[in-house]
């Protein structure tokens, strides 16, 4: 393989990486739901992107890549999608979010 290939997709899996380990320490210190569902799709987003876009650059131009693509167009589409019902969902469940003042007393 080439070289400058094999960098950038090492770049991609190690960011993608620590995307998905910052988002998953999000996930256990956020107080509540709405932030540790913000915490959740960046994980999904952009760390599970990354790693497949890694992944494309490893796999090279065969049936393999063309797949990882159809699958990066999937969850760009149902992630942001999926979050924001759940953050619906829970509003009209009347859960509220932590605010500033809740925090103060």
């Amino acid at each position: 393989m080439s070289l400058i290939p094999d960098i950038i997709s090492w770049f991609c899996l190690v960011t993608g990486g620590m995307f998905v380990v910052i988002g998953a320490i999000g996930l256990l210190r956020f107080p509540d739901f709405f932030t540790r569902l913000h915490a959740a799709s960046v994980i999904e987003t952009m760390g599970s992107i990354l790693i497949v876009v890694g992944l494309v650059f490893q796999a090279g131009l065969t049936l393999v890549s063309v797949k990882l693509v159809l699958l990066v167009i999937f969850i760009m589409f149902t992630s942001p999608t999926a979050a924001h019902a759940l953050a619906k969902s829970a509003l009209h469940g009347k859960l509220e979010p932590i605010t500033v003042e809740d925090n103060e007393s």
